[in-house]
């Protein structure tokens, strides 16, 4: 992933267009959405968390936070944060916000850019604390790093599926939805909001936990590709990224789960060879999701792949497939359609 335009990506700049159905299944955990009152609570001294297999003391609860990204920054906003936070940094073209959970963040909060995130516009901002996805803001190439970051008294949180595994440029060190409670949780010790992390976490475990109890079982589940982007050569997720976790609790199997990465690339040779009966498109940017859906029922290497065959596509937003609140919402979306398959 490129830190161009703060995305996690390796090759691509992201842009978001949201599909405010999904948007309208989240909206019974937005109470946190409202101003909070809370979230400066005060607690007894430095607080030392684990982030990336490091343990990291912070003096202080962080009162101007910059984001990168449209997934960390409605985490943020989840846990009731907005007040604690100096701006966010993400693409224009991210669809319409009127509908989704977190309006009211979105209003509340400064958009700081709509380019990558630098380290001039963190201290342009005054922030304490940066809160980024390694490859996915943070990137050595661009200079912005924790350590950079640190030797100008500012602090950092990574995104937990973002960590590096230690396996060349390979990211991600447990599965996708433990990634993103451990998130709620070490940012609720963190800013003094452990009620609140604690709620959103038992909220979407019993959401998922329904889903998965009526998901197929055995020779009845749908195999799944996530297809992100790419002609030549596909971009997809592998194990540690949110598509994996959003495509097994919801009835499927991924056909890349061996991939031991987040988000990376492999072979149509691969595709071909696992035959998955459901394609499942990452709707963000150009080409829009329709071309993306043009590209592979056309693409000769395809033309035998049974998702391609009998047309079983799926569309996601981005904002749905990256670590973020949106998780659970896009496990119910893609389980109600993998149902429909059976009928």
């Amino acid at each position: 992933m490129s830190s161009t335009f703060g995305r996690r990506y390796a090759v691509l700049a992201p842009v978001f267009v949201l599909v405010l159905a999904l948007s309208g299944c989240g909206a019974d955990i937005s109470t946190s959405s409202e101003p909070s009152k809370s979230s400066g609570a005060k607690r007894g001294g430095p607080v030392t968390i684990e982030n990336c297999g490091k343990k990291v003391t912070y003096d202080k609860v962080p009162e101007r936070v910059v984001t990168n990204d449209v997934g960390i920054t409605e985490i943020m906003f989840a846990l009731g944060l907005e007040d604690r936070m100096a701006g966010y940094v993400m693409p224009d073209d991210k669809g319409d916000l009127n509908g989704v959970p977190w309006r009211a963040g979105y209003d509340k909060v400064q958009w700081l850019s709509k380019k990558q995130i630098t380290r001039e516009l963190v201290l342009d901002a005054r922030a304490d604390l940066v809160f980024a996805g390694w490859n996915y803001g943070f990137n050595e190439a661009d200079g912005i790093t924790p350590e950079s970051l640190r030797a100008v008294g500012v602090d950092s949180y990574l995104l937990t599926e973002s960590c590096p595994n230690g396996k060349d440029k390979a990211r991600g060190i447990m599965p996708p939805l433990q990634a993103l409670y451990t998130d709620f949780t070490n940012l609720g010790r963190l800013f003094g909001v452990e009620d609140r992390a604690e709620k959103l976490i038992a909220d979407f475990t019993k959401r998922i936990a329904a889903v998965a109890a009526r998901a197929p079982k055995g020779a009845d589940r749908p195999s799944v590709f996530l297809y992100d982007s790419g002609q030549d050569k596909p971009f997809t997720a592998g194990r540690f990224a949110a598509p994996e976790e959003i495509i097994t609790k919801a009835g499927g199997d991924s056909i890349t789960h061996d991939l031991a990465d987040s988000w990376t690339t492999v072979g149509w040779e691969t595709v071909v060879d696992q035959n998955p009966d459901v394609i499942v498109i990452n709707n963000y940017g150009d080409p829009s999701a329709d071309a993306k859906r043009t590209f592979l029922l056309s693409h000769p290497p395809l033309a035998n792949v049974t998702a391609v065959k009998k047309r079983q596509i799926f569309v996601l937003d981005y904002v749905d497939l990256v670590e973020s609140p949106r998780n659970p919402a896009a496990i119910e979306a893609l389980a109600t359609y993998l149902r429909t398959l059976k009928g």
